[in-house]
């Protein structure tokens, strides 16, 4: 879901809300058009889709291309980088293997909205590795990254800075795995949370108290001038997709929003 408000000089950027993937429960079905393939009726009522099976395999081009041809003008994808960049080969030594996968990402076009780099709980923040990493991304690509650190190393000022100077935000996952990772960071001109559900990981759904914490909270950091996903990966239930939905119920029916719709028609 995407904000109502057209997008232009003196406006907020956008704040976006969707799911990791785009599996429809049939508890849903209600909620989206009765034709068309799966992505075709998510992109009905969502304007963002993560896409998590790059982390296991590749695809070809080809498929990314059929995917974004499968949605509105308006559509964003986020894609994960491979498990062979970031879980087996630690961001060392990965430069072919990252100019593969963005050959391949390439397919999705303009509507390449962010790449996410997930990294293993094991991976410690080494700093001239990772600059040496996030510098060969940026070569490469200069739009939105966010990255997804777990080890407690990586929540300190030196890993902030070094994220904020690559222009890489550092995700905010939920279950929050240590004190200082219960907010987003690095590059302020994104905020990218993943909600994988908790206390049950992939499985428990989000109780609509929070849901609506949340719609204030990612209200503000878009105020603040940032661009904002909000992913739901609590799939395993099909959580997601009702979560996202509430969300985004919430977020277009908050008083801000309705100002700002009667202030632009």
């Amino acid at each position: 879901m995407q904000s109502t408000i057209p997008v232009g000089e003196g406006l907020p950027p956008p704040l976006h809300v969707g799911c990791a993937g785009w599996s429809l429960p049939r508890a849903q079905w209600p909620h989206f058009p009765a034709e068309g393939s799966h992505l075709e009726r998510y992109a009905a009522r969502f304007d963002i889709a993560e896409i998590n099976t790059s982390f296991y395999r590749p695809h070809q081009r080809e498929t990314y291309a059929r995917w974004a041809a499968g949605t509105p003008a308006h559509f964003r994808f986020s894609c994960k980088l491979p498990k062979r960049i970031t879980h087996e080969k630690r961001l060392v030594g990965a430069v072919a293997e990252l100019e593969s996968f963005l050959m391949q990402v390439e397919g999705l076009g303009y509507k390449l909205g962010c790449l996410v780099v997930q990294l293993p709980p094991s991976l410690d923040f080494d700093q001239p590795a990772v600059s040496s990493f996030l510098a060969a991304l940026r070569r490469r690509h200069p739009g939105p990254v966010a990255l997804e650190p777990r080890h407690p190393s990586w929540f300190v000022p030196q890993a902030e800075e070094l994220l904020a100077r690559f222009r890489t935000a550092r995700v905010l996952a939920d279950p929050v795995l240590h004190d200082n990772a219960a907010a987003p960071g690095g590059w302020a001109g994104l905020v990218y949370l993943r909600l994988h559900g908790s206390p049950r990981r992939y499985w428990s759904s989000y109780p609509d108290a929070l849901l609506q914490q949340l719609a204030q909270r990612l209200g503000r950091a878009q105020e603040e001038g940032a661009q904002c996903w909000c992913v739901f990966d609590n799939t395993a239930s099909g959580a997601a997709v009702a979560n996202a939905l509430t969300l985004a119920a919430m977020i277009d029916a908050a008083p801000e929003w309705q100002a700002r719709k009667e202030a632009h028609r």
